[in-house]
């Protein structure tokens, strides 16, 4: 998946919280939130460390639906992202359970992210 791919995909599935997600899908929108945050914190310029708290808090919620998203491609629950709560060793935690291959084919949080599906055309 490209970076406009996973931009794309994260928006259009803003409040889901079902099926799954794939490691690119999760790690270049992940991305986004990390380059607007170090921009925000060493920015010396008071419009673009404003900007990119704005861009921050549009992306707050897309960004949990895909790390639960992620969680069930890896076959976990999405109540494991509450450890991030944990200061510190929460978010480590979280992040080498992102790290790992999801479940390959189905499983019980729906089917591989990364299976293309082909829709049979009706024969007139």
């Amino acid at each position: 998946m490209t970076f406009g791919e996973s931009v794309s995909t994260c928006l259009k599935k803003y409040f889901v919280f079902k099926g799954r997600a794939s490691k690119s899908e999760f790690w270049w929108f992940q991305l986004i939130w990390v380059v607007s945050y170090i921009v925000m914190i060493i920015s010396n310029n008071e419009a673009l460390a404003f900007i990119c708290l704005g861009i921050i808090i549009f992306i707050a919620i897309p960004l949990i639906s895909v790390g639960v998203r992620r969680l069930h491609d890896t076959n976990k629950s999405g109540f494991y992202y509450f450890l991030s709560l944990i200061p510190f060793i929460g978010g480590l935690i979280i992040l080498f359970m992102m790290i790992g291959d999801g479940t390959k084919g189905k499983n019980q949080y729906g089917p591989d992210p990364l299976k293309k599906v082909v829709k049979k055309r009706k024969k007139k």
